[in-house]
């Protein structure tokens, strides 16, 4: 599959780019999309979420009153879930949510990822560019050129440039990763992919490491 290089303006430059079809246009296995983002979401949960249960809570271990003859149900001590101030019943501790999936089903849940959005014609390849400023309102006119702009998108690059960066974080929706790092839930969460063109060949060789 080919697609043509565009100036940041948004102009043709006239080349193209060739991308492998058993890399980017496989057919999409959705259940490894599933397993990677599940993955990728539990990993970022920081697990530190914590309760103090009937054991943890200060007060007096006293009975509030006899066990029969009350007419009323029976208390044990303040701590008690059914008061206010007591334990909570089964909540939250501390814990940790990582898990882990083989190499193969990330590449294999990357590709169908990326295949979805490339017969989406959600892909755009640019030319190199780099900004001699870190100002915003730079990078906001590339996404306006591009016609990508009021939408979340996703750069990605060979190379992390430091201007390109501050000029693009502050724009909502707008986030710039290295080849390397690209994962199944930003290629998914972005509305449109796009890439340098240095990055093509470095995604290829991503996608197609054993």
């Amino acid at each position: 599959m080919e697609l043509a290089v565009v100036k940041i303006n948004g102009q043709d430059t006239g080349r193209k780019v060739n991308l492998e079809d058993a890399l980017f246009a496989i057919e999409p296995n959705d259940h490894a999309i599933y397993l990677d983002v599940k993955y990728i979401m539990a990993n970022k949960r920081q697990g530190t979420a914590d309760s103090r249960e009937r054991s943890d809570v200060a007060g007096s271990t006293r009975k509030l009153k006899r066990q029969k003859g009350t007419g009323t149900a029976r208390f044990g001590d303040i701590k008690n879930p059914l008061f206010r101030g007591g334990g909570r019943v089964f909540g939250p501790h501390p814990r940790d949510y990582r898990s882990k999936v083989n190499k193969k089903l990330k590449r294999l849940a990357r590709q169908s990822a990326m295949s979805y959005k490339v017969t989406g014609n959600e892909v755009v390849v640019v030319e190199d560019f780099k900004f001699e400023t870190f100002k915003t309102k730079q990078f906001r006119q590339v996404l306006t050129d591009l016609k990508l702009d009021n939408q979340k998108t996703l750069l990605v690059v060979n190379e992390m440039d430091r201007n390109l960066y501050f000029a693009a974080r502050n724009i909502q929706g707008a986030k710039i990763l290295r080849a390397e790092n690209l994962n199944t839930y930003d290629i998914l969460d972005a509305k449109t992919v796009i890439f340098m063109e240095s990055a093509v060949k470095s995604t290829e060789e991503l996608f197609s490491k054993k």
